[in-house]
C-alpha cells in the first residue's frame, strides 16, 4: 500500500504489489497498487487496531458470524467505531472475491483506529481505517499438514484481556515465528507467565491422551480461534471427549498426538517438538476430516448476522 503524508509518498507492503489484484479500503475497491493510507494511520503507528483473517470458500466466507463477532468484541473493547454493519461487509467480501476471480482463497480484514495526532492518546483519532485484501489458500483436503515445532523463549501474559482479540500488535508472535525459522522450524509454540503451555505463533494448540482431547483454557492468555470453536463442535459429533485444562511443556512428548487448528490451514499434525518426534493419533486425521467436510458444506449457506 502508498502511505501519504502531505507530498512525501512512502511504499510499505507485506507482498509485492501485484498489478490486477484489487484490495477494499473504505468503501471502495481499488487496484492494489493505489490503495493508499495515512503515515499517521495509528495502526501504523502504534499497533492500534484489530485484525481477522476468513476462509473463502466458493466466494462465501466461512463462520463468518463468529469472525464479526469477535471484531465487534474487540471494537467495543477498544473503542474503535465499526464504519460498516456485518451485512455490508459480508456483500464487500464476496464482492471483492468476485473482483479478484478469487473464490477460494483467505481475506485480511484490518480495522484501524484511523490517521491522529503523534502520541498514545486515542482522542484525536479520525475516520477509522478499514481494508480488506486477498491471498491464495492452501488446497482443502489431502494429506494432514504435518508441522515442526520449537518452544518459544517468549511468553504470553496469562490472563491477558487484550488475548481475547486479534490486535495488529502481535510482537510476541511475530518473534516467536521468528525463532522457529531461524531454527528451520515451521511453527513456535509459546508458553505463559505461568509456565503452562498456551499457543502457536498462529495457532491454537490441541493434545491427546487416553482418547481425550485437551486444549488450553481461555484464561491461560490465548486467541478464542474460530477454528478452536469448531474442534469443539466435531468432538462431540465423533463422540470424543474434548476438555480445557492447564499443562506444562512436559506433557506434550508425552501425549498420544498434538494437533494444530488455524483459519488458513485447518488442522495442522504436530510431527516434532524442539527436534523430538511426537507421537500421532489416529483422532487428528478423523477430525481433520471432518473440519474439511464442515468447511465445504457450510459456506454455502453461510450468511451474516447484524451487529
Amino acid at each position: 500500500m502508498r502511505a501519504i503524508y502531505g507530498k512525501v509518498f512512502f511504499l510499505f507492503s507485506a507482498f509485492p504489489l501485484k498489478r490486477g489484484v484489487f484490495v477494499f479500503i473504505n468503501g471502495r475497491i481499488v487496484p492494489e497498487e493505489k490503495a493508499s493510507v495515512s503515515v499517521s494511520d495509528r495502526a501504523f503507528l502504534y499497533g492500534d487496531g484489530l485484525f481477522e483473517t476468513l476462509r473463502l470458500v466458493n466466494g462465501n466466507p466461512f463462520r463468518w458470524r463468529q469472525h464479526w463477532e469477535r471484531l465487534k468484541h474487540g471494537a467495543k473493547f477498544l473503542k474503535i467505531r465499526l464504519p460498516f454493519s456485518s451485512n455490508e461487509l459480508h456483500s464487500f467480501a464476496r464482492l471483492l472475491a468476485a473482483r479478484n476471480d478469487m473464490p477460494d482463497s483467505l481475506l485480511r480484514l484490518t480495522l484501524s483506529r484511523g490517521p491522529g495526532a503523534i502520541g498514545y492518546s486515542p482522542r484525536r483519532a479520525g475516520a477509522p481505517t478499514l481494508v480488506m485484501s486477498m491471498r491464495p489458500a492452501p488446497r482443502i483436503g489431502g494429506k494432514i499438514p504435518q508441522w515442526r515445532l520449537i518452544t518459544s523463549a517468549f511468553r504470553l501474559v496469562a490472563g491477558d484481556p487484550l488475548a481475547a482479540f486479534k490486535t495488529c500488535n502481535k510482537l510476541p508472535q511475530v518473534l516467536a515465528r521468528g525463532e522457529a525459522e531461524a531454527s528451520g522450524a515451521d511453527e513456535a509454540l509459546l508458553l505463559n507467565t505461568d509456565g503452562h503451555v498456551a499457543e502457536a505463533a498462529a495457532a491454537n494448540l490441541f493434545w491427546i491422551r487416553g482418547g481425550v482431547v485437551f486444549t488450553p483454557p481461555l484464561n491461560a492468555g490465548i486467541l478464542p480461534g474460530v477454528t478452536r470453536g469448531v474442534v469443539f463442535e466435531i468432538a462431540p459429533r465423533l463422540k470424543i471427549p474434548i476438555r480445557q485444562a492447564n499443562a506444562g511443556p512436559k506433557e506434550l512428548p508425552r501425549a498420544d498426538g498434538v494437533f494444530l487448528s488455524l483459519t488458513s490451514w485447518g488442522i495442522v499434525e504436530a510431527r516434532s517438538l524442539n527436534g523430538k518426534r511426537l507421537n500421532r493419533s489416529p483422532i487428528t486425521a478423523s477430525i481433520a476430516a471432518t473440519y474439511n467436510e464442515i468447511l465445504m458444506n457450510s459456506c454455502a449457506c453461510n450468511r451474516p448476522s447484524e451487529p
